[in-house]
């Protein structure tokens, strides 16, 4: 079904657009993201990080996580594998799809190699300290959540008793990623 056509307004659609997204100062640009950097920020959720060369593996909140990176592509994914794809009913893959669109958030139900995961991609020089610690704990709360409310625990679209753990558990990794 084709959107009605309205009247294009391109300057005021560009006031908008530099209301809702000003351009950053070069005061507020954090420097790109770095494997060194990344793993400081990840040792502080984790002290017994492994490290494999772009790669990372760590627990958080007894939750295994896996980064990999690719900085010439200049992308990382945070992975926790959820179980085996195996046996995923079309209400299954339904929920979850709903999930990606509205509860999910930054991370997503992901289907790759024979397994579900729950996933957070992003471009990996741009990313910032908060934006990692926040993606690792939707992360982890979409593993957590799945076959249940299918959350990242960031915004809920109803009622529900976990909204308050899965804030709990983003207000913990905040705290401890932060720089002392």
């Amino acid at each position: 079904m084709p959107f009605p056509s309205r009247p294009v307004r391109p300057l005021g659609a560009l006031l908008a657009a530099a209301l809702l997204f000003p351009a950053a100062s070069p005061a507020q640009e954090a420097p790109a993201m770095t494997l060194d950097r990344m793993e400081a920020v990840l040792t502080r959720l984790d002290p017994g990080l492994e490290r494999a060369g772009p790669a990372f593996r760590l627990t958080v909140e007894d939750v295994p996580l896996l980064i990999v990176t690719d900085p010439l592509a200049d992308r990382m994914r945070a992975m926790v594998p959820i179980r085996t794809a195996e046996g995923l009913t079309e209400a299954d893959l339904r929920r979850m799809m709903q999930a990606n669109f509205d509860s999910a958030l930054d991370a997503r139900y992901a289907v790759a190699e024979g397994r579900l995961w729950a996933v957070y991609i992003h471009p990996l020089s741009p990313l910032r300290d908060e934006q990692l610690i926040s993606g690792i704990g939707q992360t982890v709360n979409v593993a957590l959540t799945y076959g249940s409310l299918y959350s990242s625990g960031g915004v809920q679209f109803g009622r529900g008793d976990s909204r308050d753990e899965q804030q709990k558990l983003l207000e913990r990794l905040q705290e401890r990623g932060r720089d002392l």
